[in-house]
Protein backbone atom coordinates (compact mmCIF):
# COMPACT_ATOMS: atom_id res chain seq x y z
CA UNK A 1 0.00 0.00 0.00
CA UNK A 2 1.42 3.36 -1.00
CA UNK A 3 0.21 6.82 -0.07
CA UNK A 4 1.34 10.40 0.42
CA UNK A 5 1.29 12.37 3.66
CA UNK A 6 -0.06 15.34 1.67
CA UNK A 7 -2.71 13.49 -0.35
CA UNK A 8 -5.74 15.79 -0.56
CA UNK A 9 -7.88 13.14 -2.30
CA UNK A 10 -8.10 10.18 0.10
CA UNK A 11 -5.28 10.06 2.63
CA UNK A 12 -7.34 8.02 5.10
CA UNK A 13 -8.05 5.36 2.47
CA UNK A 14 -4.43 4.21 2.40
CA UNK A 15 -4.40 3.56 6.14
CA UNK A 16 -7.80 1.88 6.10
CA UNK A 17 -6.73 -0.46 3.31
CA UNK A 18 -3.51 -1.33 5.12
CA UNK A 19 -5.35 -1.98 8.39
CA UNK A 20 -8.09 -4.08 6.74
CA UNK A 21 -5.67 -6.28 4.81
CA UNK A 22 -3.46 -6.69 7.88
CA UNK A 23 -6.44 -7.76 9.99
CA UNK A 24 -8.09 -10.08 7.47
CA UNK A 25 -4.90 -11.54 5.97
CA UNK A 26 -2.44 -11.62 8.89
CA UNK A 27 -0.17 -14.30 7.39
CA UNK A 28 0.78 -12.49 4.17
CA UNK A 29 3.48 -9.90 3.74
CA UNK A 30 1.93 -6.45 3.84
CA UNK A 31 3.98 -3.28 3.52
CA UNK A 32 2.91 0.32 3.97
CA UNK A 33 4.89 2.99 2.13
CA UNK A 34 4.14 6.62 3.00
CA UNK A 35 6.14 9.39 1.40
CA UNK A 36 6.04 13.20 1.28
CA UNK A 37 3.77 13.28 -1.73
CA UNK A 38 0.48 14.68 -2.94
CA UNK A 39 -2.02 12.34 -4.63
CA UNK A 40 -0.06 10.02 -6.93
CA UNK A 41 3.09 12.05 -6.33
CA UNK A 42 5.27 8.93 -6.15
CA UNK A 43 4.68 8.48 -9.90
CA UNK A 44 3.94 12.01 -11.11
CA UNK A 45 7.07 13.74 -9.79
CA UNK A 46 10.58 13.03 -8.60
CA UNK A 47 9.50 13.91 -5.06
CA UNK A 48 12.36 16.33 -4.39
CA UNK A 49 10.00 18.90 -2.95
CA UNK A 50 6.42 20.06 -2.63
CA UNK A 51 5.41 23.70 -2.48
CA UNK A 52 7.89 25.47 -0.16
CA UNK A 53 9.20 22.16 1.24
CA UNK A 54 12.59 20.80 0.15
CA UNK A 55 13.05 17.08 0.87
CA UNK A 56 16.70 17.17 -0.18
CA UNK A 57 16.46 14.04 -2.36
CA UNK A 58 14.26 12.50 -5.09
CA UNK A 59 11.97 10.64 -2.68
CA UNK A 60 9.96 8.94 -5.43
CA UNK A 61 13.03 6.87 -6.32
CA UNK A 62 12.78 5.12 -2.96
CA UNK A 63 9.26 3.90 -3.72
CA UNK A 64 10.32 2.76 -7.19
CA UNK A 65 13.10 0.67 -5.62
CA UNK A 66 10.62 -0.91 -3.21
CA UNK A 67 8.08 -1.62 -5.96
CA UNK A 68 10.77 -3.12 -8.22
CA UNK A 69 11.94 -5.48 -5.45
CA UNK A 70 8.34 -6.49 -4.73
CA UNK A 71 7.49 -7.32 -8.36
CA UNK A 72 10.80 -9.05 -9.00
CA UNK A 73 9.99 -11.38 -6.13
CA UNK A 74 6.28 -11.98 -6.67
CA UNK A 75 6.07 -11.84 -10.48
CA UNK A 76 9.43 -13.28 -11.49
CA UNK A 77 10.24 -15.45 -8.47
CA UNK A 78 13.60 -13.80 -7.88
CA UNK A 79 13.73 -14.36 -4.15
CA UNK A 80 11.52 -13.10 -1.38
CA UNK A 81 11.66 -9.29 -1.12
CA UNK A 82 12.92 -8.16 2.27
CA UNK A 83 10.51 -5.37 3.01
CA UNK A 84 9.82 -3.76 6.36
CA UNK A 85 6.28 -3.64 7.66
CA UNK A 86 6.26 0.12 7.15
CA UNK A 87 8.65 2.28 5.14
CA UNK A 88 7.74 5.83 6.06
CA UNK A 89 9.18 9.26 5.35
CA UNK A 90 9.59 11.38 8.44
CA UNK A 91 8.50 14.90 7.54
CA UNK A 92 10.27 17.66 9.40
CA UNK A 93 13.46 15.58 9.57
CA UNK A 94 13.41 14.60 5.85
CA UNK A 95 14.49 10.98 6.25
CA UNK A 96 13.20 7.51 5.48
CA UNK A 97 12.62 5.11 8.38
CA UNK A 98 11.77 1.41 8.35
CA UNK A 99 9.40 0.30 11.11
CA UNK A 100 8.36 -3.21 12.13
CA UNK A 101 4.79 -2.04 12.67
CA UNK A 102 2.50 0.90 12.01
CA UNK A 103 1.99 2.84 14.15
CA UNK A 104 5.47 2.08 15.52
CA UNK A 105 5.48 -0.28 18.49
CA UNK A 106 7.42 2.11 20.73
CA UNK A 107 5.03 5.08 20.62
CA UNK A 108 3.61 6.53 23.83
CA UNK A 109 0.17 8.12 23.94
CA UNK A 110 0.40 11.66 25.30
CA UNK A 111 -2.33 14.28 25.63
CA UNK A 112 -1.66 17.82 24.45
CA UNK A 113 -3.90 19.99 26.62
CA UNK A 114 -5.50 23.25 25.59
CA UNK A 115 -4.77 25.78 28.33
CA UNK A 116 -5.82 29.27 29.32
CA UNK A 117 -4.24 32.22 27.48
CA UNK A 118 -4.18 30.12 24.28
CA UNK A 119 -1.38 27.92 25.56
CA UNK A 120 -0.74 24.31 24.56
CA UNK A 121 0.97 21.96 26.99
CA UNK A 122 1.51 18.33 27.94
CA UNK A 123 0.60 19.41 31.48
CA UNK A 124 -3.14 19.44 32.34
CA UNK A 125 -5.04 22.64 33.19
CA UNK A 126 -5.07 23.82 36.77
CA UNK A 127 -7.88 25.06 39.00
CA UNK A 128 -8.41 28.80 38.78
CA UNK A 129 -7.49 29.13 35.11
CA UNK A 130 -9.94 30.74 32.68
CA UNK A 131 -12.18 27.71 31.92
CA UNK A 132 -12.96 28.32 28.23
CA UNK A 133 -12.36 30.38 25.11
CA UNK A 134 -15.15 31.45 22.79
CA UNK A 135 -15.67 32.81 19.31
CA UNK A 136 -18.56 33.69 17.02
CA UNK A 137 -19.08 31.47 13.96
CA UNK A 138 -20.93 33.22 11.14
CA UNK A 139 -21.94 31.22 8.01
CA UNK A 140 -21.90 34.49 6.06
CA UNK A 141 -18.15 34.82 6.72
CA UNK A 142 -16.67 31.30 6.82
CA UNK A 143 -13.02 30.50 7.43
CA UNK A 144 -11.46 29.56 4.07
CA UNK A 145 -9.27 26.46 3.76
CA UNK A 146 -6.58 28.49 1.98
CA UNK A 147 -6.18 32.25 2.09
CA UNK A 148 -7.61 32.76 -1.43
CA UNK A 149 -9.51 29.66 -2.55
CA UNK A 150 -9.28 28.97 -6.30
CA UNK A 151 -12.02 27.46 -8.44
CA UNK A 152 -10.49 23.97 -8.20
CA UNK A 153 -9.24 22.05 -5.17
CA UNK A 154 -6.07 23.66 -3.84
CA UNK A 155 -4.19 20.54 -2.75
CA UNK A 156 -1.53 22.70 -1.13
CA UNK A 157 -3.94 23.23 1.76
CA UNK A 158 -2.52 19.95 3.14
CA UNK A 159 0.70 21.75 4.09
CA UNK A 160 -0.37 25.39 3.84
CA UNK A 161 0.76 28.26 6.04
CA UNK A 162 -1.95 28.91 8.66
CA UNK A 163 -0.97 32.46 9.61
CA UNK A 164 -3.93 33.83 7.64
CA UNK A 165 -6.32 31.76 9.79
CA UNK A 166 -4.59 32.68 13.05
CA UNK A 167 -5.37 36.33 12.34
CA UNK A 168 -9.14 35.72 12.32
CA UNK A 169 -11.30 36.25 15.44
CA UNK A 170 -13.29 33.07 14.67
CA UNK A 171 -10.22 30.80 14.91
CA UNK A 172 -8.75 29.74 18.26
CA UNK A 173 -4.98 29.20 18.14
CA UNK A 174 -3.15 27.40 20.95
CA UNK A 175 0.66 27.43 20.99
CA UNK A 176 3.26 25.50 23.00
CA UNK A 177 6.53 26.79 24.35
CA UNK A 178 9.53 26.34 22.01
CA UNK A 179 10.64 22.73 22.07
CA UNK A 180 13.88 22.03 23.91
CA UNK A 181 14.53 18.93 21.79
CA UNK A 182 13.11 17.26 18.70
CA UNK A 183 9.72 15.60 19.22
CA UNK A 184 8.40 12.98 16.77
CA UNK A 185 4.72 12.11 16.47
CA UNK A 186 3.90 8.85 14.69
CA UNK A 187 0.38 7.56 14.02
CA UNK A 188 -3.16 8.95 14.18
CA UNK A 189 -4.00 12.23 15.92
CA UNK A 190 -7.10 12.10 18.13
CA UNK A 191 -8.87 15.30 19.29
CA UNK A 192 -10.89 14.93 22.50
CA UNK A 193 -12.76 18.22 22.87
CA UNK A 194 -15.21 19.62 25.40
CA UNK A 195 -17.32 22.23 23.62
CA UNK A 196 -20.65 24.01 23.67
CA UNK A 197 -22.62 26.09 21.20
CA UNK A 198 -25.52 28.52 21.34
CA UNK A 199 -26.99 26.67 18.33
CA UNK A 200 -28.08 23.06 17.79
CA UNK A 201 -25.26 21.94 15.48
CA UNK A 202 -21.74 23.11 14.65
CA UNK A 203 -18.54 22.00 12.97
CA UNK A 204 -15.38 21.74 15.02
CA UNK A 205 -12.39 21.61 12.70
CA UNK A 206 -9.04 20.81 14.30
CA UNK A 207 -5.61 21.55 12.83
CA UNK A 208 -2.21 20.41 14.14
CA UNK A 209 0.50 22.87 13.13
CA UNK A 210 4.30 23.07 13.11
CA UNK A 211 5.28 26.64 14.00
CA UNK A 212 8.72 27.63 12.74
CA UNK A 213 11.00 29.99 14.71
CA UNK A 214 11.00 33.65 13.79
CA UNK A 215 14.60 33.31 12.60
CA UNK A 216 16.06 30.79 10.18
CA UNK A 217 14.45 28.93 7.31
CA UNK A 218 10.81 29.87 6.64
CA UNK A 219 10.67 32.36 9.55
CA UNK A 220 7.35 32.31 11.38
CA UNK A 221 5.77 29.78 9.03
CA UNK A 222 2.82 27.86 10.49
CA UNK A 223 2.75 24.66 8.46
CA UNK A 224 -0.33 22.48 8.62
CA UNK A 225 0.68 18.95 9.63
CA UNK A 226 -2.80 17.46 9.81
CA UNK A 227 -6.34 18.83 9.83
CA UNK A 228 -9.76 17.25 9.94
CA UNK A 229 -13.37 18.47 10.27
CA UNK A 230 -16.04 17.04 12.58
CA UNK A 231 -19.74 17.87 12.26
CA UNK A 232 -21.04 17.74 15.83
CA UNK A 233 -24.39 16.11 15.04
CA UNK A 234 -22.44 13.04 13.84
CA UNK A 235 -20.30 12.89 16.98
CA UNK A 236 -21.82 9.59 18.11
CA UNK A 237 -23.15 8.10 14.86
CA UNK A 238 -23.02 8.84 11.14
CA UNK A 239 -26.43 7.24 10.63
CA UNK A 240 -28.26 8.68 13.66
CA UNK A 241 -27.39 12.38 14.02
CA UNK A 242 -28.05 14.11 17.33
CA UNK A 243 -28.70 17.77 17.96
CA UNK A 244 -26.51 19.79 20.29
CA UNK A 245 -28.23 21.21 23.34
CA UNK A 246 -27.57 24.96 23.43
CA UNK A 247 -25.11 25.89 26.17
CA UNK A 248 -24.45 22.30 27.29
CA UNK A 249 -20.85 21.08 27.48
CA UNK A 250 -20.53 18.20 25.03
CA UNK A 251 -17.73 15.72 24.40
CA UNK A 252 -16.57 15.40 20.81
CA UNK A 253 -13.88 12.89 19.90
CA UNK A 254 -12.61 11.67 16.54
CA UNK A 255 -9.50 10.36 14.84
CA UNK A 256 -7.50 12.23 12.21
CA UNK A 257 -5.35 10.39 9.62
CA UNK A 258 -1.85 9.47 10.75
CA UNK A 259 1.32 11.52 10.62
CA UNK A 260 5.03 10.85 10.97
CA UNK A 261 6.44 14.26 11.74
CA UNK A 262 9.43 15.57 13.63
CA UNK A 263 8.82 18.89 15.35
CA UNK A 264 12.35 20.23 15.55
CA UNK A 265 14.06 21.83 18.52
CA UNK A 266 13.13 25.52 18.71
CA UNK A 267 9.85 24.98 16.87
CA UNK A 268 6.50 25.21 18.63
CA UNK A 269 3.44 22.99 18.34
CA UNK A 270 0.21 24.70 17.41
CA UNK A 271 -3.45 23.71 17.40
CA UNK A 272 -6.21 25.67 15.68
CA UNK A 273 -9.95 25.15 16.22
CA UNK A 274 -12.59 26.71 14.01
CA UNK A 275 -16.17 26.00 12.88
CA UNK A 276 -15.91 26.34 9.11
CA UNK A 277 -13.40 25.30 6.44
CA UNK A 278 -14.99 26.62 3.28
CA UNK A 279 -15.41 25.37 0.62
CA UNK A 280 -13.46 22.24 1.56
CA UNK A 281 -16.48 21.36 3.70
CA UNK A 282 -19.99 22.65 3.05
CA UNK A 283 -21.41 25.37 5.27
CA UNK A 284 -23.04 24.13 8.45
CA UNK A 285 -26.31 26.03 9.04
CA UNK A 286 -25.56 25.64 12.77
CA UNK A 287 -29.13 24.51 13.28
CA UNK A 288 -30.13 20.85 13.41
CA UNK A 289 -31.33 20.47 9.82
CA UNK A 290 -30.21 18.64 6.70
CA UNK A 291 -27.58 21.04 5.34
CA UNK A 292 -28.31 20.01 1.74
CA UNK A 293 -31.93 21.13 2.10
CA UNK A 294 -31.44 24.05 4.46
CA UNK A 295 -33.26 27.31 3.78
CA UNK A 296 -31.50 30.64 3.99
CA UNK A 297 -33.14 31.31 7.36
CA UNK A 298 -31.62 28.11 8.79
CA UNK A 299 -28.11 29.56 8.57
CA UNK A 300 -27.50 31.40 11.84
CA UNK A 301 -24.63 33.01 13.70
CA UNK A 302 -23.68 31.16 16.93
CA UNK A 303 -21.24 31.45 19.81
CA UNK A 304 -18.88 28.50 20.25
CA UNK A 305 -17.00 27.68 23.44
CA UNK A 306 -14.00 25.38 23.80
CA UNK A 307 -13.37 24.35 27.41
CA UNK A 308 -10.06 23.75 29.15
CA UNK A 309 -11.02 23.53 32.81
CA UNK A 310 -9.68 20.64 34.95
CA UNK A 311 -13.11 18.96 34.91
CA UNK A 312 -13.63 19.67 31.18
CA UNK A 313 -10.17 19.46 29.68
CA UNK A 314 -9.99 19.60 25.89
CA UNK A 315 -6.96 17.78 24.53
CA UNK A 316 -5.35 16.39 21.41
CA UNK A 317 -4.08 12.86 21.94
CA UNK A 318 -0.90 12.15 20.00
CA UNK A 319 1.48 9.20 19.73
CA UNK A 320 5.06 10.22 20.53
CA UNK A 321 8.26 8.26 19.92
CA UNK A 322 10.67 8.31 22.88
Amino acid sequence: MVGGWFDAEDLAGTFRTFEAISEQNPTIQTTLVMGPWAHGGWLRSDGKGLGPMDFQAPTSARFQQIAFSFFEGYLKGKGSPELARAVVFQTGANRWVSESNWPPANVIKRPLFLRANRKLSFDPPQAGEQPYDEYVSDPKSPVPYVERPPADLASEYMYGDQRFAAARPDVLTYVSEPLERDLTMAGPVSPRLRVSTSGTDSDFDVKLIDIYPDQGASPGRRQLVRGEPMRAKFRNSLSQPQAMIPGEITAIGFEMPGIYHAFRRGHRIGVQIQSSWFPLTDLNPQTFVDAARAARADFVKVTERVYHAPQAASQIQVLVQP
